[in-house]
């Protein structure tokens, strides 16, 4: 078994011996083996690892769009049995209405919640102005840059107050000048609005410069290679990028995902438990 613990606190999140198998041509894929973590209050955490090792497996469950096949997924203590307001999530496709414009692609899920026209508009309007979209709240998605999308489609995932901030790659597609931008800008967001967020990347980089702490998976069957504490201060900004410290967490970071042992995995204390002579990667 895997198991991590949250920096501070009790676990808004809490994923306990998950396991979720997949029939693929008539032979069982095993995308997640006996996973489990948690994750604080207010907690930023970057899950990274290779191709296949289950980082959307592990999101979607929490997300509530799939169930494990063993092992369970709780939110505050009680189990995630499907979507909720308590969690927001973000993909990497923006999934904007492209009918409506940006404030009412903000207002949407606030009338789903039956707030009042007044309160939809001043609501979407303070997390529009957050993102830095108050000029474009007329707009249309076609009239918008990638990157100014995923700043709405944050804008409409902060405006229903969800605990929780699911993010799967939201910045993948982008080039790499407006995803170090909205980096930032996420980080900004968050140190004024505090959620839980767990942040799926395949970008070491972005990994390290967002996180509290970084969740290493490691693929086939996926698990939970590494967990490696980030103790940067803060205000993050590009200048970090430059500094030893975080030239160092990077390599760390950089040699779990790309020089894995076979076999290896921590336990509840973050320490590797020593691979079998016969495991396999």
């Amino acid at each position: 078994m895997t198991t991590t613990t949250p920096t501070a606190g009790g676990p808004r999140i809490s994923v306990r011996n998950v396991t979720r198998t997949f029939d693929l041509k008539g032979e069982e894929f095993v995308a997640l083996d006996d996973v489990s973590l948690d994750v604080a209050d207010n907690e930023f955490i970057t899950v990274v690892g290779p191709s296949g090792c289950g980082k959307s497996t592990l999101m979607n469950i929490l997300a509530g769009l799939d169930t494990p096949t063993s092992g369970e997924a709780l939110v505050d203590g009680r189990p995630v049995t499907g979507p909720g307001p308590d969690r927001g999530v973000i993909f990497q496709q923006y999934a904007l209405f492209p009918w409506l414009t940006v404030r009412k692609n903000v207002e949407f899920g606030l009338k789903t919640a039956g707030l009042s026209a007044k309160d939809r508009r001043e609501k979407a309007e303070h997390f529009i102005e957050m993102v830095g979209l108050g000029e474009f709240a007329d707009a249309l998605p076609k009239m918008l840059s990638g990157g100014m999308k995923q700043r709405c489609a944050i804008a409409r995932a902060y405006a229903v107050d969800p605990s929780i901030l699911l993010m799967d790659e939201p910045f993948g597609a982008l080039d790499a000048l407006t995803r170090v931008k909205l980096q930032e800008q996420l980080l900004d967001t968050w140190s004024r609005e505090k959620r839980t967020v767990m942040f799926i990347t395949h970008d070491v980089d972005e990994a390290v410069f967002l996180a509290n702490r970084v969740v290493v998976m490691a693929a086939r069957p996926g698990r939970i290679y590494d967990v490696i504490d980030v103790e940067l201060p803060g205000p993050r900004t590009e200048d970090l990028r430059l500094s030893p410290e975080f030239t160092e967490l990077r390599n760390r970071v950089w040699s779990a995902v790309y020089h894995q042992t076979p076999g290896r995995r921590v336990d509840a204390t973050h320490r590797a438990i020593a691979p079998s002579p016969t495991a396999v990667a």
